[in-house]
């Protein structure tokens, strides 16, 4: 189904945060999310630039939230986490153009609610 209501969420933090990011999303709405393995890769001078330390286990938590939501869980993500120096990552959305299953289930709800 074509929809611009939604915006997928990336989260790509230190291995071991990405529960932690979830829980925070989960307390403004979002309902669920995948959690992604990966290995972050940097030259040595972009991290000292940046004033990180090199951690090269990473996770990526990949959530679908409602676009009037985006907002608040990007911000509550980068501040309960302190991206900067705790969770040592980042946190960015993309839209969505289509989405099979959400509408779905929000359209039980609806029903239930009628």
């Amino acid at each position: 189904m074509k929809t611009d209501a939604h915006e997928v969420i990336f989260a790509i933090v230190d291995s071991g945060f990405a529960d932690e990011v979830m829980d925070v999303a989960r307390e403004l709405g979002v309902r669920g999310g995948t959690i992604l393995n990966a290995r972050g890769v940097v030259k040595e001078e972009a991290a000292a630039f940046f004033g990180i330390t090199l951690h090269a286990d990473k996770e990526i938590l990949m959530t679908v939230v409602d676009k009037n939501i985006r907002d608040s869980v990007l911000n509550a993500i980068y501040k309960k986490l302190d991206m900067a120096r705790k969770a040592k990552g980042i946190a960015f959305a993309l839209p969505v153009s289509d989405v099979a299953g959400l509408v779905q289930i929000e359209e039980k709800k609806e029903e239930k609610e009628q």
